[in-house]
């Protein structure tokens, strides 16, 4: 059995109005168990207590019953935290910073030594694929470069565990694929992450196990392989199957009387927008020479325009 890094007992949050009536039962008994090295997925719908669980385990919030420890410590400690990394739904920095003034800023609250900060910047900066935008103030950012440069931060004090909420809102199709690679990557350096996300495809892709929660119980949990396999199905794959070959399976499924249809193989959308873009722009996958052809081309843009002002001038002259 793996060492568990994040576990609850139960855990239940309940608020009441002011007169101590209770006004809402967020979380009900909780049980969980989180493992070192793994990508876990916390999944529900709105209002399910995902968000509360988190605070819970951050020690923004105080259980109402049971009991929750991360890293072994309860839930708030200073050494627990020093091992933690979070990225929230929303990321609250100071628009008028750029990306390394704003992770030398975190660098600093984790008294991280001055030689070794300016290295863990270089290279998260370089990680979320901001080379290009690394003296730009936080102000002039796009949704998705702050969700980049929000995931930096949450790297910065290197975790063991990292608390990510909603990781990929706001990032198009190639971001979000880096941002999974990514989390892959930290998975693989032995880091465990607690992922909450309403993208399912996001967490089937990267998640080992998965935890549903509906109006603040848990409702599932188990390996996502286990999950989504239908018992008794079992798919085939072929190419370049001849017709009549074709016919003679079928025929022999029904016989069998578990023939259910045939449908040919398809790719994910994503997989074809990724193919696409990198068959027609091999500079598309590159956010730097990305950002580069775009300023070019508003260059460009603005030399023609530039030139046709004048050419109009010359012609209202003449």
């Amino acid at each position: 059995m793996s060492e568990t890094v994040i576990e609850t007992r139960n855990l239940s949050k309940e608020y009441r109005d002011f007169w101590g009536k209770r006004k809402v039962l967020a979380l009900d008994d909780l049980n969980l168990d989180v493992y070192r090295g793994e990508v876990f997925g916390y999944l529900g719908p709105n209002g399910s207590g995902k968000t509360t669980s988190v605070k819970l385990l951050l020690g923004l919030l105080f259980p109402t019953s049971g009991w929750a420890k991360v890293l072994g410590e309860p839930p708030g400690s200073v050494s627990a935290n020093q091992r933690i990394g979070f990225l929230p739904e929303e990321s609250y920095l100071y628009r008028f910073l750029n990306a390394e003034e704003t992770l030398d800023f975190y660098g600093r609250l984790f008294k991280i030594p001055t030689r070794e900060r300016r290295k863990r910047i270089d290279r998260l900066i370089e990680l979320v694929g901001l080379e290009h935008a690394r003296k730009r103030q936080l102000k002039e950012y796009s949704k998705g470069m702050a969700r980049r440069i929000g995931l930096a931060q949450a790297l910065i004090n290197d975790p063991e565990v990292i608390f990510l909420d909603e990781p990929t809102t706001g990032l198009d199709p190639i971001g979000t694929r880096e941002i999974k690679d990514l989390i892959v990557s930290l998975k693989e350096e032995g880091k465990t992450v607690f992922m909450c996300s309403h993208l399912l495809a996001d967490v089937e892709d990267v998640c080992d196990r998965i935890a549903m929660l509906f109006l603040g119980r848990l409702e599932v949990i188990g390996n996502v392989s286990d999950l989504l396999t239908e018992k008794g199905v079992v798919s085939f794959r072929a190419e370049n199957v001849k017709p009549e070959t074709a016919d003679r399976i079928q025929q022999a499924l029904e016989a069998d009387g578990s023939y259910m249809g045939t449908e040919k193989v398809s790719r994910s959308l994503e997989d074809l927008f990724m193919k696409v873009v990198r068959e027609k722009s091999g500079a598309a996958a590159d956010p730097e020479a990305t950002a580069k052809a775009a300023e070019a081309a508003l260059v460009a843009k603005t030399a023609g325009d530039d030139e046709s002002v004048r050419s109009q001038e010359q012609e209202s002259q003449g």
